[in-house]
């Protein structure tokens, strides 16, 4: 709750003898002061107890937050362009154009089965995914947002969960890619997988991921999660190649952009390019 600043008394005011007509005036604007005083004090520690007004706000973005993906077109939670300062190995910049969008779905065969049966307590609403290529078509990514049922303290256990069972780090715990047929990712699939990131979000009903690979179709043998890939020094052919770069920032922005959908959903997000139309609904 906020309030606003009460103007303050005339500073010239000096101190001087008062008659009884000023005394009155000035007992009564003191009572009107203590007042206004114990008002103001009263709402506030009410507020303040109860957290009513925090709360509230908290659980509606949580679920204006669930229902983005039927009410958001695609093109603002999966930008046509999506622009990555500072996201590339060594701070390089990097730009991804996305190549594919994949129908709204459920969650059926979209991660390896373990993930599956990790996932399962928070449920599947909508999956949605679409897949990008970076500004030299060398690499492909698929980017995921998967809006749960889950309230705020199942989404907190799952979140709790995976960083203190290191689940997001696991090879046999991957989302899968989405290849399109007639595009460069036609090829990619869960053999090509070479870096992936999971995050579990707790002040919304959503999972975002990222799972990129080489845009050439070639085969990984060992796959390395995004935050071991972009680890300086690292010397695996996806560090090297910057793929857990690719994982990282480009699930980064789109959970950016997310969020700022949230705050602002009848606005663009930061990352959307504006002269593509975004007349696309995701339902």
């Amino acid at each position: 709750m906020s309030f606003g600043v009460p103007e303050g008394y005339d500073e010239r005011v000096r101190p001087r003898p008062l008659g009884a007509r000023i005394r009155t005036r000035t007992a009564a604007v003191a009572a009107c002061v203590v007042l206004g005083v114990g008002l103001i004090g009263g709402a506030v520690t009410g507020s303040w107890l109860t957290g009513k007004d925090g709360a509230d706000s908290a659980v509606s973005a949580y679920v204006t937050a669930g229902e983005l993906w039927h009410s958001v077109p695609v093109d603002q939670l999966f930008p046509p362009t999506v622009q990555g300062q500072g996201a590339g190995p060594g701070g390089a910049d990097r730009t991804w154009t996305r190549i594919a969008v994949a129908p709204d779905s459920g969650c059926a065969n979209a991660f390896d089965p373990l993930l599956s049966d990790v996932l399962a307590p928070v449920g599947c609403q909508r999956l949605l995914r679409a897949t990008y290529t970076d500004a030299t078509q060398s690499y492909v990514t698929t980017v995921g947002i998967l809006f749960t049922k889950a309230d705020i303290s199942t989404m907190t256990a799952l979140s709790t969960r995976f960083k203190n069972e290191n689940l997001a780090n696991r090879t046999d715990l991957m989302p899968r890619p989405y290849a399109a047929k007639g595009t460069l990712a036609a090829g990619f699939g869960d053999k090509q997988r070479a870096s992936w990131t999971v995050s579990v979000l707790t002040d919304a009903p959503v999972v975002v991921y990222a799972v990129s690979g080489w845009a050439d179709g070639r085969k990984v043998d060992v796959p390395e999660p995004a935050d071991e890939a972009v680890t300086s020094g690292g010397t695996t052919a996806p560090a090297q190649a910057g793929l857990g770069n690719e994982a990282q920032g480009l699930a980064d922005r789109i959970e950016r952009s997310l969020r700022k959908t949230v705050d602002s959903p009848s606005g663009t997000s930061e990352t959307s390019d504006t002269s593509q139309t975004s007349e696309k609904k995701t339902s």
